[in-house]
């Protein structure tokens, strides 16, 4: 496998995500716009790690997420980076203390402990998975400290003054789509297993990712399509997704992220798809593999 050139900024991997798309940058980059061509907002309505939003820059955004937890971690640390710092830098560095913290029982934390409390756990915990049970409490056995002082103060203060620019919702990504118009520029990264038809397990916010939703998002894609919305996608190379997209550009990814959590691979599984809105921003489209 070719090494890849990891864009430098680490704001765009603060937060380790499992299939977060930081380290496919150089690949995803050509198929987006520059942060000025975006006359209204960036939409992502699964940010998940937001690594994406974090390299464009744009200024506007409207970042949605099912992840209620998630979606409050990044208000927080927009309004509180030295408060949330302050406690970050205290928190224990023993897988004991690792465990006790995983235990608090959210109801007596204040907004900021909560913030801080899924920070530490998710720079320390195994590989950055992001997995919660049917309860919606986080379950991820520990992972040792050596990603946690990659969050630094300075960096917190540089998140926060980004994310300035974004507005947050918890929404299913419905609703969030409905509200894009042909000035904006939609980027997506569904819940999907690489080469496979559906997400089956408790990653998706202790949901399942089917392949009903797929074809809900398809529709929800049409509809955008159809009021001259831009949009590019990463997802799943399986037939039945791609069939869905019938009338897109349709690339297949020489690298992805693939099926081992936090491994890339040359068998990616994986597709990036777009429309001919958004093919305006790139000067020569690649033609559909259908």
């Amino acid at each position: 496998m070719n090494a890849l050139k990891i864009d430098t900024d680490k704001t765009s991997r603060f937060l380790r995500y499992p299939e977060g798309k930081s380290r496919l940058l150089p690949i995803l980059s050509p198929y987006w716009p520059k942060t000025n061509q975006i006359q209204g907002k960036y939409i992502d309505p699964f940010v998940g790690g937001a690594s994406v939003f974090f390299y464009l820059k744009p200024q506007r955004a409207l970042l949605s997420d099912l992840n209620s937890d998630l979606m409050d971690l990044y208000r927080t640390i927009r309004d509180y980076p030295r408060e949330i710092w302050e406690q970050y830098r205290k928190m224990p560095n023993t897988k004991e203390g690792y465990y006790e913290i995983r235990a608090l029982d959210l109801l007596n934390l204040d907004f900021i402990e909560r913030a801080t409390r899924l920070l530490y756990l998710n720079r320390t915990c195994f590989k950055g998975m992001w997995r919660q049970n049917k309860q919606g409490e986080f379950n991820v056995g520990y992972g040792g400290e050596s990603r946690r002082w990659v969050v630094t103060e300075g960096e917190l203060i540089e998140v926060s003054k980004r994310l300035k620019a974004a507005e947050f919702r918890c929404s299913d990504f419905q609703a969030v789509l409905d509200e894009a118009t042909l000035q904006d520029f939609v980027f997506l990264d569904p819940p999907y297993y690489p080469g496979r038809k559906e997400l089956q397990n408790a990653h998706y916010v202790g949901q399942e990712f089917e392949y009903f939703d797929q074809q809900r998002l398809a529709e929800a894609l049409d509809d955008a399509t159809n009021r001259s919305v831009p949009w590019m996608m990463t997802n799943s190379s399986h037939s039945d997704i791609c069939s869905l997209y019938g009338g897109n550009y349709i690339v297949s990814m020489t690298i992805g992220t693939g099926a081992m959590p936090g491994l890339l691979s040359d068998d990616a599984g994986e597709v990036i798809i777009y429309n001919e809105y958004a093919s305006i921003y790139f000067p020569e489209p690649a033609p559909s593999i259908l």
